[in-house]
């Protein structure tokens, strides 16, 4: 792959949404892109923390065009207003870089009674990506980008026990939901391949990385992580570059997977990442589908 970040040619007239925009890996993909030269909206939770990032941004890079729309993914009800809101103000999207996640050990839920991590991580995206779909442009320059992670390689979808309650795996709720962002980018491409779109849907995970998504570890594990991170994990800034790949390589296709070439895939050039065997099921992606359809009140494709 000879791809370079550097070669990028201007992006001007193009949009992309970056979830979770305001900090981590998200502020930093959000400033590459605009950079680039793209409109980036920054759907955010907290618009206080948003406008903070804007700033920085625009500190960044003086000419950047930013723009804030509030988005809370644990609440399907935040993901309708959202794109109601963007459809408003733009009549496309380019790129949709489905960023935004949380890691929490406190079994916490949404309003709907839904584990925060699945909410969050995945059906909240499922759901944008629905509502939105109409306003992508057919061709392979429109890209729909999904974060997994490197948790997924050891996680299954708990069908039976999808808020993980009877589990006692602390990892597990996160594992599935990082898994479930996989598992949607496969199907999702499969689906698009089948109607004959153009766009592509593919999936990255950005290595190890602090961006933020450990504040609930023990102090234990946190404070381990904060000594050997500089030995092991990405800065944010490394991190953003298989979502940058992802949303503006013209090599990619439909249904890759992509992230760090390190050591256990921590860090490292951005090459053809490592999943697990479960994540090829097309069974569970299809039954997984279904579940999001159900869970969201939505079909899709």
């Amino acid at each position: 792959m000879n791809f370079n970040l550097k070669d990028i040619p201007s992006q001007k007239g193009r949009i992309a949404i970056v979830t979770g925009a305001n900090n981590g890996i998200g502020f930093e993909t959000a400033l590459a892109m605009a950079g680039y030269g793209f409109k980036v909206v920054m759907a955010c939770r907290n618009l206080e923390k948003a406008q903070k990032a804007k700033s920085d941004i625009l500190q960044k890079a003086p000419h950047a065009d930013l723009d804030i729309i509030q988005l809370d993914l644990s609440d399907l009800d935040s993901v309708r207003t959202f794109a109601k809101n963007f459809k408003d103000n733009y009549t496309k999207l380019d790129v949709l870089i489905n960023n935004a996640g949380v890691l929490v050990y406190s079994g916490k839920k949404n309003k709907a009674g839904t584990e925060l991590q699945f909410a969050t991580n995945h059906l909240g995206h499922f759901l944008l990506t629905n509502l939105l779909f109409e306003l992508i442009p057919d061709t392979s320059v429109s890209r729909i980008v999904a974060l997994s992670s490197l948790a997924h390689l050891e996680a299954k979808i708990h069908f039976d026990d999808i808020n993980c309650e009877r589990t006692d795996d602390k990892d597990a709720a996160y594992g599935q939901s990082k898994l479930a962002n996989l598992f949607f980018a496969n199907e999702l491409d499969r689906r698009l391949k089948k109607a004959n779109k153009k766009i592509v849907a593919l999936a990255v995970h950005p290595g190890g990385s602090d961006s933020g998504l450990f504040d609930e570890m023990s102090r234990v594990k946190y404070y381990t992580f904060k000594i050997l991170s500089p030995f092991i994990l990405n800065s944010n800034v490394s991190a953003a570059k298989p979502s940058l790949f992802a949303a503006l390589s013209p090599e990619v296709k439909g249904g890759e997977y992509f992230g760090p070439q390190g050591f256990r895939e921590f860090k490292g050039k951005v090459g053809v990442a490592k999943r697990s065997k479960y994540s090829e099921s097309e069974g569970v992606a299809t039954r997984l589908w279904e579940l999001s359809e159900e869970m969201t009140g939505q079909l899709f494709l």
